[in-house]
């Protein structure tokens, strides 16, 4: 089946001959739908205002309204009996359109194009307020109001809760005592006790009062307004509240109990630097009972950036008893403090153990501070301090911005890798044990691919000191240094054979040399020794 068949027509004026592809069965149709389609759009754009027919006006028909001072027009169709009126908007557009017939009218308002172009008859909440203009004067119309809908209900876990008389509640307090000593009874007998979280909503279950559905419970109890309401002078409500463990601690205001968690968190850790997302747990012997669930780190997140709690007469004592708990203000300034003290403590170590060398202080990687080492504080115990000076050197951790920290780091001799980098300092590491080698070898540096640098012996002299290979000919200095004990030294001069390793770059030849002057071997022998005889 051929969808498509050409014809050829003749073009008037030009006298050619031009080709046509005309479409046939479906396709035909669709091309005809769309077609229609495209027109109907276009003439929807083009026709903003429709023309009006002759013998056809507005006539003012007045509408009761509930102000007794306004009339509202509405338009209509009928014969000539008035001038016409002409009805605008803000934007000067009319929105209405005139027909000659009521029955036409009728007819259009049923098509799509008339609903979408006619905006005042079918979609009058969704227009601003119109102006309806005649010869005598303008009378403004009211804008018209929603329609009223039905309110769905509210899940008290996110709104506050509605009365049966439609009084919105977020608390109790106006609730009878009886209501509420009900609602509490049944919460003790679920839980065994009165701790409830900070905030607690009561779930929308029978075994609990209906006017209690989603109203917080604990916010309602546990404050002094309830209690001056409900139970001051009270005694037999009292002893009622007694027998079920009520909380008497917790009408205190909110800033002694986070206090009191604070004490209790820096007696446990040495330190309130409280971390952002934790909360006193629950039955836990430890916390004072009106603390539990507090979020504390949360606390403090906001007193140390917000101010909260520090606002009014009290702040200049309440900071005063943070500063007592030596609570941290600035945390960043902290944890670089805590960082210089661990990298000094370590120079320190390292100067005492080198005998007075000013080397540049290098800590390893991968170093930890050890636990239970009496040589280091306490708080410094398993304190990352090699990870720590890798990010300091390949992210300006703690010095970014901050030039004066930059300048105590570099008061201690760290090292920034400034105009040298890792491999250049791991080829002062090579060179350094293959210069000792190489004297204690007389100037042969042809090392076993499996050596490490030796330890000290475990029955050594204890008389016997670490020096340079300066002293090596010395029976009572051990040759190698503590900084390079196990460096795989055979391994490292394996690569720069076959890999050229640390030899790559415009250093290379240089490093070349240096090791032609400590007798480096090239070309070593390959496979296994021959056995003699």
């Amino acid at each position: 089946m051929v969808p498509y068949r050409q014809q050829q027509q003749q073009d008037s004026d030009t006298g050619s001959r031009r080709r046509r592809i005309i479409p046939t069965g479906e396709e035909a149709l669709q091309s005809a739908m769309m077609a229609r389609s495209i027109r109907k759009r276009r003439n929807s754009r083009r026709m903003k205002v429709p023309p009006k027919i002759k013998d056809s006006v507005l006539v003012p028909v007045p509408v009761d309204n509930d102000d007794d001072n306004q009339t509202t027009i509405a338009p209509t169709t009928a014969s000539l009996l008035e001038q016409p009126l002409r009805l605008t908007t803000r934007n000067g557009r009319l929105y209405n359109d005139v027909y000659q017939d009521d029955e036409i009218a009728e007819r259009m308002k049923t098509t799509e194009s008339y609903r979408r172009r006619n905006r005042l008859l079918d979609t009058t909440h969704l227009l601003p307020p119109a102006t309806v203009t005649t010869r005598i004067g303008t009378t403004k119309t009211k804008k018209p109001s929603l329609p009223a809908t039905k309110m769905q209900p509210q899940s008290y876990h996110n709104k506050p809760a509605i009365s049966p008389q439609g009084i919105q509640r977020s608390n109790g307090i106006d609730l009878p005592y009886s209501s509420t000593i009900e609602a509490l009874k049944v919460y003790y007998q679920i839980h065994g006790d009165l701790v409830m979280p900070r905030r607690y909503l009561v779930p929308a279950e029978q075994v609990y009062p209906k006017e209690w559905h989603g109203v917080d419970l604990a916010s309602t109890v546990y404050d002094m307004k309830w209690w001056l309401q409900h139970v001051q002078q009270q005694h037999e409500r009292v002893q009622e509240l007694n027998s079920m463990g009520f909380l008497w601690e917790r009408l205190q205001p909110e800033w002694n109990l986070v206090l009191e968690a604070l004490i209790t968190y820096s007696a446990l850790h040495g330190h309130v630097m409280v971390p952002g997302k934790f909360v006193v747990p629950y039955q836990d012997t430890q916390w004072p009972k009106a603390t539990w669930g507090i979020p504390l780190g949360n606390c403090v997140y906001r007193i140390r950036h917000r101010d909260d709690f520090l606002r009014g007469d009290t702040a200049d004592s309440r900071r005063d008893q943070l500063d007592g708990l030596n609570f941290v203000w600035d945390v960043q300034e902290y944890r670089f403090q805590l960082f210089y003290t661990a990298l000094k403590h370590f120079s320190d170590l390292l100067e005492a153990a080198r005998k007075g060398n000013t080397a540049a202080l290098r800590v390893p990687s991968t170093f930890v501070v050890p636990h239970n080492d009496n040589a280091w504080p306490k708080d410094l115990w398993g304190y990352p301090l090699g990870a720590k000076c890798s990010a300091v050197r390949q992210k300006q951790l703690y010095v970014k911005g901050h030039p004066h920290r930059q300048q105590l780091l570099e008061n201690l001799r760290f090292q920034w890798h400034r105009g040298t980098g890792n491999a250049s300092l791991g080829w002062l590491k090579v060179m350094h044990a293959a210069a000792i080698y190489s004297k204690l070898h007389h100037r042969n540096l042809d090392v076993p691919y499996s050596f490490k640098v030796p330890h000290p012996p475990k029955n050594a002299d204890p008389e016997m000191r670490v020096d340079t290979c300066t002293a090596a000919d010395d029976n009572n200095v051990w040759p190698w240094p503590e900084y390079i004990w196990g460096f795989p030294l055979g391994q490292r001069l394996k690569d720069v054979r076959q890999k050229d390793a640390y030899l790559k770059g415009k250093s290379g030849e240089t490093r070349r040399r240096q090791l032609d002057a400590l007798g480096f071997n090239w070309t070593p022998k390959r496979g296994r020794p021959k056995k003699k005889g």
